[in-house]
């Protein structure tokens, strides 16, 4: 009885260090990201009934956005909100889909013990447990991305397998992680490398050729769904040029993605090297199966992101612990529970208090543009009417526009920009930080830009258009920091 009321506790004190983490303050950090708009806009494509957004561009499979719809909707969002055209209103329209992730990183702190309690040891799970809760760089999961979506998939499609090995029933267990493991893939298809760490993984417990076929039958069988659909709608050689234009487009190499990480988290990254080295000396295959192709396929691609590390920190979390656990396991027994539990207690009180320094500042104001936005343009219900009022955002503010205010002549993205042409006499642009960083993107945009007041550019006031000049633009909105302004042009 006092194990099991120990264990209950080892595994208690991660879960309520990661309820802090990630549910403190969800909307204040971090701030609102171009691709949590992305998912947003198609999440509520789907609440509106119009279906999965399917076809515009193939990017990613469509399990994500009906994932977050289908969440969404079991609190009757938005509507049970009441969304009015306040700044405190538009925070919950996001607190929302935030908090959902911020459970899910719940789970995955709780999958992380259950994994390492099973493949190691109870100490092991309560260090990587920790490490994953508390860590300054697992404040990427608190964003609305794929990743953070499809982590509680891959790590359930894990624990499954390591259970397979134990279990009576191998096949209900193999199928299940089969299930998970293609619901990943079907989330976000980069999460194909996981496929041999976790058949691996089966196999060595089953040591069943057949069990491993049925396993990869629903792998491979439901991340099909995603080029059947363009089959069936015509749209396969869409579907193709766009995979190949996402894999070979280039934005930040791999090196920066790792300088970003040892920005972000120095220590973890350094403990989770050392932890796969470790493991390769140890030759602990789950570590390095996890770790190495997935580093592999970052570095072979063209476009990658910082976020794109949340599949792999479980994995640093696991080989750190495993490490740690194993070094001062050789110090005497008389000392030996003192130094592990310091270990611990130090690592858990030096991530507490890094978190804590990002969670609870308050680093957005877009919340205070979308408000503004809402309160000052009035389009009538007829699309395109001639006294509208075209507004031009990235994606993070036009859903909330189309979808919760329900305002017409609501560009998707500003990246429309590129193939669209605005007829509107009337245009409000909001000009963020990510519309700044991509201003040469497209050709509309970089004239915008390129014939901007040097002294206007986009910094400290409203951007004032030449009609003649630019008859598709004679109105701005600008924010920086705080400052937010609307200004007819001359």
């Amino acid at each position: 009885m006092k194990i099991k009321r120990v264990a209950i506790i080892f595994l208690i004190i991660p879960l309520a260090l990661s309820a802090f983490t990630h549910l403190w303050n969800p909307v204040g950090f971090p701030d609102i990201f171009y691709d949590e708009g992305v998912y947003m806009y198609r999440a509520m494509n789907v609440l509106a009934g119009h279906g999965p957004e399917v076809g515009v561009f193939y990017d990613h499979p469509f399990f994500g956005q009906l994932f977050l719809a289908g969440t969404l909707s079991i609190t009757g969002y938005p509507d049970s909100l009441h969304p009015k055209p306040d700044v405190h209103s538009i925070e919950m329209l996001y607190l929302v889909p935030r908090v959902l992730m911020g459970l899910l990183a719940i789970v995955d702190t709780f999958l992380v013990f259950k994994i390492s309690e099973r493949r190691y040891s109870t100490r092991v799970a309560l260090l990587a447990s920790i490490l994953f809760a508390v860590m300054p760089i697992t404040w990427f999961m608190r964003r609305i991305l794929l990743d953070s979506i499809l982590l509680p998939f891959l790590l359930s499609s894990i624990l499954f397998a390591i259970y397979a090995k134990d279990s009576q029933n191998k096949k209900l267990f193999a199928m299940l992680s089969g299930v998970l493991l293609g619901i990943t893939i079907f989330t976000k298809e980069t999460a194909f490398v996981m496929i041999p760490l976790v058949a691996i993984l089966l196999y060595q417990g089953t040591k069943n050729r057949k069990i491993l076929l049925m396993w990869l039958i629903p792998v491979i069988l439901i991340p099909m769904l995603w080029p059947i659909q363009s089959i069936e709608t015509n749209q396969f050689h869409n579907f193709v040029g766009d995979i190949l234009n996402q894999v070979h487009r280039e934005n930040n190499n791999f090196i920066h993605i790792v300088e970003n990480f040892f920005y972000f988290d120095p220590v973890l990254l350094i403990l989770g090297i050392a932890g796969t080295i470790y493991a390769a000396v140890k030759r602990d295959f789950m570590i390095l199966w996890w770790v190495i192709p997935f580093v592999i396929f970052l570095a072979s691609i063209g476009y990658v992101q910082y976020f794109y590390w949340i599949l792999i920190l479980p994995a640093f979390c696991i080989a750190a612990s495993k490490m740690i656990i194993d070094i001062t396991s050789t110090a005497k027994k008389d000392f030996q529970n003192r130094i592990i539990f310091s270990t611990i207690a130090g690592i858990a009180i030096f991530g507490l208090t890094m978190s804590a320094f990002l969670i609870t500042s308050n680093v957005s104001s877009q919340f205070e543009a979308a408000s503004y936005v809402v309160q000052n343009v009035h389009n009538s219900n007829i699309p395109y009417g001639n006294n509208n009022t075209m507004i031009i955002s990235g994606p993070e503010y036009s859903w909330l526009f189309k979808y919760v205010y329900k305002i017409t002549d609501v560009l998707p993205d500003y990246r429309y920009l590129l193939f669209y042409h605005v007829h509107a006499e009337k245009i409000l642009l909001i000009n963020d930080l990510h519309f700044q960083a991509n201003i040469n993107n497209g050709k509309q945009i970089y004239n915008v830009y390129n014939n901007t007041s040097p002294t206007k550019k986009f910094y400290g006031g409203v951007l004032n258009y030449d009609l003649k000049q630019y008859p598709f633009t004679n109105m701005a909105v600008n924010y920086d920091g705080s400052v937010i302004e609307m200004r007819e042009s001359k």
